[in-house]
């Protein structure tokens, strides 16, 4: 093993330890070595919530799905499991999300096949967190993606050389002529095609990468231009943001989802899918809550090391403590040990699978001898 850190962004790039597990597991210095040897670990609840009420789908069948008759408790934790190709996918998001978002979400979407529903009178919207990307241009970033950006251009239109200028919030934008430097169009970036290889982006010869013109780059607040903003870590905004509450409390919920080490600028292109998906968590945490949101994720431990698994947990309960409703795809049995209840699906994958093999709290579904996931439960229990 070769364990890189001791953290993530700015604070890594360096080998911790490397050896064998073993070996990486001794080491205190390490963080994976921490969870390795157990010094830290990913806890289970001291109680499981329980639902008075139920989400039901009655005879889903899309796919390999077998006339599923699926029931979701509303404002807990439920996690989806099951061997690959068991219908988890063809359940939860061809069916489930996608008529949660006909009916709620008014969107134009055509569900898998099944008989009824009932129960989505206790939601108002569903959200469906994925690691699709937030943006397939440089011009989209986690600054913009939040609207943590819209505050902030407010913020350098305020201060007196801008008023003085006649300078409007929408000068400091990089979408709209004005303020941006035109070489680039406000990307920072120039785009070269390569014609049968993938593309290229190359910094902006004119502004060097800042997105800005010259008159733009003229004002500044608290010492630093907005082109010196959009250049701050998560962390480093947090503090120079800290007498602004509005700002301050979104950035916070990107601190939250451990995204501290991105830039607020940083090119959405550039951001894994665990990151992408993370910065969608913040947006809704920093959103007005009703407490009657489904939300739906699938795989969102995919890529993610142990210490970032235990803080997108955190997240992900500090939205059921609210009482919205919680559902997760999920495979990694430190999520799935977590969960007030479980729908596991097989017995084996394709023709083979498409039924509800177990349902339960963990602890129910771990005795259940059918199911190939409550006997991988038990060690974690």
């Amino acid at each position: 093993m070769i364990d890189i850190g001791p953290g993530a962004g700015i604070h890594g790039g360096e080998i911790i330890a490397c050896g064998t597990p073993q070996e990486v597991s001794d080491n205190p210095k390490s963080l994976t070595g921490d969870y390795l040897s157990g010094r830290q670990s990913i806890a289970i609840p001291n109680e499981r919530k329980t639902a008075q009420n139920w989400l039901k789908i009655q005879g889903a069948s899309g796919n390999n799905l077998d006339q599923v008759d699926l029931a979701i408790p509303v404002g807990v934790l439920t996690c989806i499991t099951g061997v690959s190709g068991s219908g988890k996918s063809t359940l939860i998001n061809d069916t489930l999300y996608l008529l949660a978002a006909r009916e709620l979400n008014r969107a134009q979407t055509t569900p898998a096949p099944h008989n009824s529903v009932e129960g989505l009178g206790y939601f108002d919207k569903v959200v469906n967190i994925d690691q699709s990307p937030i943006g397939r241009t440089p011009r989209s970033n986690p600054a913009t993606y939040t609207g943590v950006f819209s505050l902030v251009r407010d913020l350098f239109s305020q201060t007196l050389e801008a008023r003085s200028r006649g300078y409007k919030s929408g000068r400091f934008s990089f979408n709209v002529k004005g303020g941006r430097c035109e070489a680039c169009k406000g990307d920072g970036l120039i785009k070269v095609e390569m014609h049968f290889l993938p593309d290229i982006y190359v910094p902006c010869d004119v502004c060097h990468g800042r997105r800005y013109n010259r008159e733009t780059l003229e004002i500044f607040y608290k010492g630093k231009t907005i082109a010196q903003v959009l250049e701050m870590t998560v962390e480093d905004a947090v503090v120079f943001f800290e007498p602004m509450p509005k700002i301050k409390q979104k950035l916070q919920t990107l601190m939250d989802v451990g995204l501290s080490y991105i830039t607020l600028g940083q090119n959405a292109t550039t951001l894994s899918g665990g990151e992408a998906q993370r910065i969608k968590l913040a947006k809704e945490l920093s959103k007005v809550d009703t407490g009657q949101t489904l939300y739906i994720l699938d795989e969102p431990t995919t890529g993610l090391h142990f210490h970032d698994i235990k803080q997108l947990l955190a997240v992900i309960n500090r939205l059921r403590e609210r009482e919205n409703t919680i559902v997760i795809i999920e495979h990694n049995l430190d999520v799935i040990k977590t969960a007030d209840w479980i729908v596991d699906l097989g017995p084996e994958g394709g023709d083979k699978g498409g039924k509800i093999i177990a349902t339960g709290t963990p602890e129910e579904v771990a005795k259940i001898k059918g199911s190939y996931t409550g006997q991988y439960l038990k060690a974690y229990l």
